[in-house]
């Protein structure tokens, strides 16, 4: 496994890399956006550690124009630790992310997360529930042929709602599997997110697609 290292903080850089190493990870690190963005793009890495605050492009500026053409995971390194940092990194398009300072131990295990995640995300599958589609491989959603836009993490929750069909999940149980295991963020984003769902597909089509299980979670159910 290959991971690109993009942090402008050159000790912290030479740091992870070492570590990173040290667990049998093959790593090159840049300092800049511009490059770093040039490098995330080559399809030569499994996954990408990408700092905010960074010369030339921003992180979340780098993010954004790598998710025109990629996929690889990304985890953010920041040392702000503002909700709406957080909820802009992951509605542009990363899979996680981890506060400086950290861990090495934590970081590591958000990088095993990713990469597990990674890999199970490789099957492609069809999900439906009615007249509702969900082709994991074109990383659309529609309803009765109409294409609904939704960010990914909007995706990541309706795929899993619909893996698990007729099956109430928690709110513990989705963030788990669609923020990652370690997420240690309130319980209601779950909430705000199911929100925005129904927003664009309960409110504009007149269903009740996500049901509330009042105490436990939410369902999908043919």
């Amino acid at each position: 496994m290959k991971i690109l290292i993009v942090e402008d903080e050159e000790k912290l850089a030479r740091f992870t890399e070492l570590e990173l190493m040290h667990e049998g990870y093959e790593t090159e690190k840049v300092f800049d956006g511009r490059l770093g963005l040039e490098l995330a793009e080559s399809g030569r890495f499994d996954l990408v550690l990408l700092d905010i605050m960074l010369p030339g492009l921003n992180g979340i500026e780098v993010l954004r124009r790598l998710r025109k053409s990629s996929d690889v995971p990304v985890i953010l390194l920041t040392a702000r630790d503002s909700v709406m940092d957080k909820v802009s990194g992951l509605d542009t398009g990363a899979d996680d992310y981890i506060t400086k300072p950290f861990d090495i131990e934590e970081l590591l295990a958000r990088i095993r997360a990713a990469l597990r995640k990674r890999k199970a995300d490789t099957v492609s599958s069809t999900l439906s529930s009615g007249l509702l589609t969900l082709d994991d491989a074109s990383h659309t959603v529609k309803y009765d042929g109409n294409e609904i836009e939704l960010t990914n993490r909007e995706f990541g929750l309706l795929k899993k709602l619909l893996e698990n069909k007729s099956i109430v999940l928690s709110r513990e149980v989705l963030l788990e599997d669609v923020w990652g295991f370690d997420y240690m963020g309130e319980t209601n984003i779950v909430d705000v997110y199911v929100r925005y769902i129904r927003s664009k597909i309960d409110d504009v089509y007149g269903i009740k697609l996500i049901q509330t299980v009042r105490g436990v979670g939410y369902v999908i159910r043919d």
